[in-house]
């Protein structure tokens, strides 16, 4: 498909279908695919033909940020790591005192009444309305992103970011954090 994308004359594939931390698209039609997987697939075939790759989806910390750009992606989509911060304007509620911001995704219902008038009769939602913990200004959670990026360029050997996908090899694990010191 991305070959087929950059053919028709596309300069940027977006590759994600399901893995967003608010898309229910796997769940809604059966239809997705490994989002790592994914993007090394499609990092292949576009930067063959001279174009580029957005990874969209599933990222839930620095080091899956890390592993989209070792992947072969250009860029890298971030809704959910940046959702519950001020920069980002989502309505702030109060819950036994607690603050949340409510994030949804851009084919859940609440979406496309907002932006489309409603959801079209031939069509299903393939996200959802959540609420995240507010987390104030997001500064320091963009410099943990770029702390954590640039760790894995040094552990890898990688001068640059362009260059972390030629020195990154996967390897499968069953467990990426071991949690057995922590009770």
């Amino acid at each position: 498909m991305t070959q087929e994308l950059v053919l028709s004359g596309a300069d940027i594939v977006k590759v994600g279908i399901g893995p967003g931390s608010v898309c229910t698209t796997r769940i809604q039609t059966g239809v997705g695919y490994p989002q790592l997987s994914a993007v090394i697939e499609c990092a292949d075939a576009a930067h063959g033909l001279g174009a580029h790759v957005i990874a969209d989806g599933g990222c839930t910390c620095p080091g899956d940020v890390a592993k989209g750009f070792g992947g072969g992606a250009d860029f890298v989509m971030l809704g959910g790591m940046l959702a519950g911060h001020d920069e980002g304007n989502g309505k702030i509620v109060k819950i036994n005192g607690e603050k949340y911001i409510e994030f949804y995704g851009s084919s859940s219902e609440v979406a496309n009444k907002k932006h489309y008038g409603g959801l079209s009769d031939y069509r299903s939602s393939e996200g959802r309305k959540v609420r995240v913990k507010y987390r104030g200004k997001i500064n320091d959670t963009i410099l943990n992103i770029l702390g954590g990026v640039r760790s894995s360029c040094t552990y890898v050997g990688a001068p640059s970011l362009k260059q972390l996908s030629k020195c990154t090899t996967f390897v499968r694990v069953s467990n990426q954090f071991n949690d057995s010191l922590i009770k």
